[in-house]
């Protein structure tokens, strides 16, 4: 556009300093110069379109900018709850970590090192809970000849599940 506007200002100038010597030069310049202020007019209305379309781009890179800016703090606030949840939690497993260790150490050496093997064998869990006829470890339900068994085995004994061969501890509801 600033290349229209030159060669018009030049165009003009040479017009009204005379420096046309013929009809024709002279009508060709006319000719041009209204040619170039039709460019000029298409150009600036060009320049306009997309100065709007900048606009409109800004205004929504802002609008953009703002709700980066406002889920970066929800972000961080997450984080931080996390954190907070996260410290709590490794809290409390200090406090059950300490309580299992006590307990523990009131096993039979025999037995912790069964339930240590089991544990480590099924991803930490060695015992399972027998809750309605059903071994709480592997989910399956304990047949008939099986559940006698157990409900014949002295309270004290380890009975274990035989589909996945955890320890099977006997609550009150276990079906028995």
């Amino acid at each position: 556009m600033e290349q229209v506007r030159t060669r018009a200002t030049r165009d003009q100038q040479r017009l009204d300093a005379g420096q046309v010597g013929s009809a024709k030069d002279l009508e060709n310049l006319q000719h041009e110069l209204t040619s170039l202020a039709r460019r000029q007019a298409a150009l600036e209305e060009v320049e306009l379109e997309i100065m709007e379309r900048l606009e409109i781009a800004q205004g929504r890179l802002r609008a953009a900018a703002a709700e980066r800016d406002r889920l970066d703090a929800d972000l961080e606030k997450e984080a931080g709850q996390r954190d907070a949840e996260h410290a709590t939690i490794d809290a409390q497993t200090g406090g059950l970590d300490a309580e299992r260790s006590t307990l523990a150490a009131t096993l039979p050496a025999d037995l912790l090192a069964l339930y240590e093997k089991l544990r480590a064998q099924f991803g930490g869990v060695g015992a399972a809970a027998l809750r309605q006829r059903r071994c709480e470890g592997c989910r399956l339900e304990i047949n008939s000849t099986e559940l006698s068994r157990i409900r014949a085995a002295p309270p004290d004994e380890v009975v274990r599940c035989e589909e996945c061969r955890r320890i099977l501890v006997r609550l009150a509801d276990s079906g028995l």
